[in-house]
């Protein structure tokens, strides 16, 4: 433990340092606010800060290490503030310090990654995290984290096993196809797929379907990785199948499809179906293989939504491989979905950069408990909350949202003006870009607009400083909280009086 810091105390310093609270005479130096200010002698010393009695319980509670270096940085930052002329008596009062060391540990201790409330009106918003579990997942997990488990390992004959097993039956059962496989993301399926088939050879695209995700990660660039050459067919807006034809040569590997879920393109179009493609690929003796990102699972517009393809429907088409996410219109966590003939899924399995792309046992457990849910179709819209969410009937979320009004009107006060709209959300994470779900909330307002744009960033900081963080959207001199996403009103009323009063 650090030796106690040099010091001469005289008077009222020398009576704090005696461990009272006793501020200094009224005829120290002061700040331009009037309070007193002191030296950096007048700081204790790093082990008689740890003697305090509070300051004690949290050593017992969080142990030495992590308590003395956040003392050593608090005493610190005080010395500076001493050194500037600007720290405040009351600041180094015992109950002042063991107070600001007990937040700095709770600060180093708290997580990076909290829950919020999603009322942005994107349902799958990749930001936030996309689909949220179903509680099935979350129990499987649960029950399968803290102990051992036969991730690797066949109960049935007690020899080695293969991870995939583990959900691969329900995959080919849910889509209709040969074989399956699963990796950590949808573009690690992309990339491993191509590695697998078409390294050191050609790869034929729609010039229509270059798609850029998230972060500008291009498809170009994931068939680069791959080792794959990329041919471009057609052009942006119109491709035909004689286009696939013309490209067709002796290094030709595959004929790729990439459903275009994050963007449309509109007008004077044309594109070639897999249902079309697969007879020009099979002639020539060459897979298929579509990637389709959102991967929904069910029929979506059987549920009242926008129509979105289905690996089912690609495989019927004749696609040889459909790749997927696990974490959007699926519902499940983040994973990439590999389904199709059994011969090519063997040679993706059996390629080296496989296991660096392995989905590991804790999301394996949630893929698994997720795709059981299937098995239960009449259920979904109940127990899988992307779903519920989706299919949520608008006339519920105007009752939250007339509920809700009255309670955020209070707590924000005067300065503020809260009214029930009418709103258009969407799907997220690249699914159906250009559709529009129907939802309801509340649009927030400065009472006086002069300012309206700092107020309504400075409300939406508040809104996410709140112990459970609120996240909406400004648009049209307005802050929109969209309900879709919020079941239970209460985990918003219940932190209301968190905002300050009269709220920026």
């Amino acid at each position: 433990m650090d030796q106690p810091l040099p010091s001469v105390a005289h008077g009222a310093q020398a009576q704090h340092l005696a461990g009272t609270d006793t501020a200094p005479s009224t005829t120290a130096p002061q700040r331009p606010d009037g309070a007193a200010i002191v030296p950096a002698k007048a700081l204790p010393a790093l082990d008689r800060l740890l003697r305090l009695p509070a300051c004690s319980a949290l050593l017992e509670a969080h142990g030495a290490t992590l308590v003395t270096q956040e003392a050593r940085a608090l005493l610190a930052g005080l010395r500076s503030q001493a050194v500037a002329g600007t720290l405040a008596a009351q600041h180094i009062t015992d109950a002042a310090l063991a107070d600001a060391l007990a937040l700095r540990v709770h600060a180093r201790l708290a997580p990076r990654m909290q829950a919020v409330l999603n009322l942005t009106g994107t349902v799958l918003h990749t930001n936030l995290g996309r689909a949220v579990l179903p509680q099935a997942a979350l129990a499987q997990i649960q029950a399968l984290m803290a102990q051992p488990n036969n991730l690797e390992y066949d109960l049935a004959s007690g020899a080695r096993g293969d991870r995939d097993s583990l959900v691969e039956g329900l995959l080919c059962e849910l889509t209709g196809a040969e074989a399956a496989t699963v990796v950590n993301n949808n573009a690690a399926a992309v990339l491993l797929t191509l590695a697998a088939l078409a390294h050191g050879r050609e790869a034929i695209v729609s010039r229509g379907e270059l798609v850029e995700i998230g972060g500008a990660f291009r498809l170009p660039d994931v068939m680069a990785s791959a080792g794959a050459r990329l041919v471009e067919v057609g052009t942006t807006n119109r491709t035909h199948p004689r286009d696939y034809e013309n490209a067709i040569g002796e290094h030709t590997a595959l004929l790729m499809k990439v459903h275009t879920s994050n963007y449309a393109v509109q007008g004077f179009t044309a594109s070639v179906s897999e249902a079309q493609l697969a007879p020009i690929a099979h002639v020539h003796g060459l897979p298929v293989v579509t990637d389709l990102g959102s991967g929904a699972l069910v029929d979506m517009a059987a549920l009242g939504l926008p129509p979105e393809p289905t690996p089912q429907q690609m495989l019927a088409a004749g696609c040889d491989l459909v790749t997927f996410s696990g974490d959007k219109l699926l519902g499940g966590p983040q994973a990439g979905l590999i389904v199709g003939r059994k011969a090519l899924i063997e040679r993706i399995k059996k390629h080296p950069m496989k296991r660096a792309l392995r989905l590991s046992k804790l999301p394996l457990a949630a893929l698994e408990a997720t795709l059981r849910l299937y098995l239960r179709p009449e259920h979904l819209t109940r127990e899988l909350p992307t779903l519920r969410l989706l299919t949520r009937p608008l006339a519920d979320i105007e009752a939250t949202a007339q509920a809700l009004l009255p309670a955020l009107q209070q707590a924000l006060g005067s300065r503020w003006q809260v009214e029930q709209v009418a709103l258009q959300g969407q799907i997220g994470s690249g699914s159906l870009p250009i559709e529009r779900l129907p939802s309801a909330g509340l649009a927030i307002a400065p009472v006086h607009t002069k300012t309206s744009g700092r107020q309504l960033e400075a409300l939406a900081t508040a809104l996410r400083r709140l112990p459970t963080p609120v996240i909406g959207r400004i648009a049209q001199d307005r802050l929109l909280l969209d309900l879709r996403c919020l079941e239970d009103p209460a985990d918003l009323t219940r932190q209301l009086h968190a905002l300050p009063m009269e709220a920026p």
